[in-house]
């Protein structure tokens, strides 16, 4: 179940029509410490796909409601799943694929503000998000192998997160670590207390509130398509995106506001 709020200014930008939004979504499971069901995989699949509010959205920030930010798959649901035709257990274990594919290609800036236990598909959430802050008592593990599966599913965003040497240890160790390790090896950006982290989740949303907003999903949209790429093709890629790039009206007002040193009209 999710929880849904925004904030910001109305204010509009004339050439993009997208307002100064913050989109708020929050894992609103508490009782079951945020894991990942059925209701809920499809909820976020659903937000991050169709959800009007991308339209207008500059920063959307993940969070979790409660003393963890995500225990992982709910094991009942995943129980349930065992016993189901080979058929429908792959269309059951395409809901988390969905969800965090959803989150990693969403258009707008998604940044996790995570706390708490965070576990299992609880990492893939973070792993598919743009920047990651957690609180500096956050525990993480990759607990599938503890229940007799593997976190096949979230590896994909994992992966070039951590690299595959690091995988290769917390996967087949199930061993809890903590913020800065996570910190460490790129699974989390910023650590700190609950306080600061705050403030600072405060001052990364006015950073990119300062970006042209069509540039911020252009960037994304690049960086994501520019990894699967070979040299000959991420070259060709980068002048066509710089060429659509600069003539956008977008680009013009913010090449002649600096020019003519006052703020572009989306800051």
């Amino acid at each position: 179940m999710l929880k849904i709020s925004t904030s910001g200014e109305k204010g509009t930008v004339p050439f993009s029509a997208v307002p100064f939004s913050v989109v708020e979504v929050v894992l609103n499971r508490p009782e079951a410490r945020n894991a990942l069901d059925e209701v809920t995989l499809l909820e976020l699949t659903e937000f991050f796909l169709k959800s009007p509010l991308l339209k207008n959205a500059r920063v959307i920030v993940l969070r979790g409601n409660g003393p963890d930010f995500c225990a992982g798959a709910d094991i009942r649901w995943m129980r349930r799943a065992a016993d189901y035709p080979p058929a429908k257990n792959r269309k059951d274990a395409q809901r988390l694929l969905k969800a965090l594919k959803a989150i990693d290609e969403c258009p707008v800036p998604v940044i996790a503000r995570v706390h708490g236990g965070i576990y299992g598909g609880g990492l893939g959430l973070i792993a598919a998000s743009d920047i990651v802050l957690a609180d500096e008592n956050s525990k993480m593990r990759f607990s599938e192998c503890r229940l007799g599966i593997l976190p096949s599913v979230i590896s994909s965003f994992v992966l070039p997160k951590i690299g595959l040497s690091q995988a290769r240890r917390l996967y087949l160790t199930g061993e809890v670590f903590g913020a800065a390790f996570a910190k460490e090896i790129g699974l989390v950006h910023e650590i700190g207390a609950s306080g600061k982290i705050e403030e600072r989740l405060s001052q990364l949303i006015k950073q990119i509130l300062l970006n042209g907003p069509k540039a911020n999903r252009l960037a994304k949209s690049y960086l994501r398509r520019l990894s699967d790429l070979s040299r000959t093709q991420r070259e060709k890629l980068s002048i066509d995106t710089l060429v659509k790039a600069r003539s956008s009206e977008e680009a013009k007002e913010g090449l002649s506001a600096f020019l003519e040193k006052r703020s572009p009209s989306w800051a």
